[in-house]
């Protein structure tokens, strides 16, 4: 517990006061955010606000984690390495994104298929490394196992060793695009997805340290346990990720000073993702960044209806737009999203422990 609690102190302080000298870094050489023109008019004011935040998260929640481990002598596990190169490699094509679309002050920065090739790309490599890397007791950071909240029976493996690994790849992959162009679509009002995220990563603190109490390894215990190789150390990798986030967020609530920008977005999507995978919880992250599918959702529903009927659904999509043209105020749609989003957290905490509750042999 203390390597939590030091994770997240390290991080925080490291977001909270490294920001505003990023801010003063980006400032001085001019990158600021680039406003569409078909976006809600508020926005405008917005135009040459700082962005690529995303780096001050990534670079915090790495201090956070290593620091951590620095001061308590443990071992760095080989799934929160791998959570950690998700997170950096979609940061990075984030980060290219970004330095795009400032460099040639537009609102598109790559091209759908430059950033989808890097996404897989990413996802690809994270996938096969989850399923194939070993740890010095045998295990692999992933399973082939389809999981809700621990491995089901649905073993992809079942298939054999190669057709297993393609079908686990890519269903990694759907995950990462899911997860990461989710907080991405999210990310469109000051603070709302840095939040929203902060929730999600305080719910996989508790969810890592109830899975580390109730480990099947090193017990003769059979049942209600769990076969996540290093919940721990995924638990520590999260309170880093909440730490950076809370501290960032302090300087990305509305007004907000910079935005996190491509960078941001992409690798918390990533990151979430790959805790979901590591600590056997894929379809349980449905529930717990309900917000994340609710704003996919809106811009799914908006496109399907607009090519088939020529009508919308929505006055704009993703969803916080489309309040925001109903005439509800910025800080207003922040709060009430951040309230639906510790609801959906809540209910998927509550699935989590109502299975422990009624399962029999894992």
């Amino acid at each position: 517990m203390k390597s939590i609690l030091f994770a997240s102190a390290v991080s925080l302080v490291v977001a909270l006061m490294g920001t505003p000298l990023f801010i003063r870094f980006l400032v001085k050489r001019g990158y600021g955010q680039f406003i569409r023109d078909d976006g809600p008019t508020s926005h405008h004011t917005k135009r040459g606000t700082p962005t690529m935040g995303g780096t001050v998260i990534i670079g915090a929640t790495l201090i956070g984690y290593f620091v951590s481990h620095i001061g308590s002598l443990t071992r760095i596990s080989t799934s929160a390495l791998l959570v950690l190169f998700l997170m950096c490699g979609l940061g990075l094509v984030g980060w290219l994104d970004d330095y795009i679309k400032i460099s040639k002050q537009r609102s598109l920065g790559l091209r759908s298929a430059q950033k989808l090739f890097g996404q897989l790309l990413v996802g690809t490599v994270f996938a096969v490394l989850a399923v194939r890397l070993t740890d010095e007791t045998g295990r692999t950071p992933g399973s082939a196992a389809i999981s809700f909240v621990r491995d089901t029976s649905v073993d992809l493996f079942v298939f054999g060793p190669i057709i297993g690994t393609l079908l686990f790849v890519l269903w990694a992959n759907v995950m990462v695009a899911g997860t990461s162009n989710g907080v991405n679509l999210t990310d469109g009002l000051d603070g709302l997805a840095t939040g929203a995220s902060m929730m999600v990563f305080a719910a996989y603190v508790l969810i890592g340290v109830w899975q580390n109490n109730q480990s099947c390894f090193g017990t003769t215990v059979t049942t209600k346990c769990y076969n996540t190789p290093h919940p721990m150390d995924l638990a520590i990798l999260a309170a880093a990720l909440m730490g950076s986030v809370i501290g960032f967020l302090w300087w990305n609530a509305s007004p907000a000073k910079i935005f996190m920008g491509d960078t941001g977005s992409l690798a918390l999507g990533g990151a979430l993702s790959g805790l979901a995978i590591t600590t056997r919880t894929e379809l349980l992250v449905v529930f717990l960044g309900g917000l994340f599918v609710v704003i996919t959702l809106s811009v799914i529903i908006q496109v399907a209806s607009f090519k088939s009927t020529g009508k919308r659904v929505f006055r704009m999509a993703p969803l916080q737009h489309h309040f925001e043209l109903v005439g509800w105020n910025e800080v207003t749609i922040v709060i009430r999203f951040w309230i639906v989003q510790m609801l959906f957290v809540g209910f998927g905490l509550g699935l989590f422990y109502a299975e422990w509750l009624t399962e029999g042999v894992t």
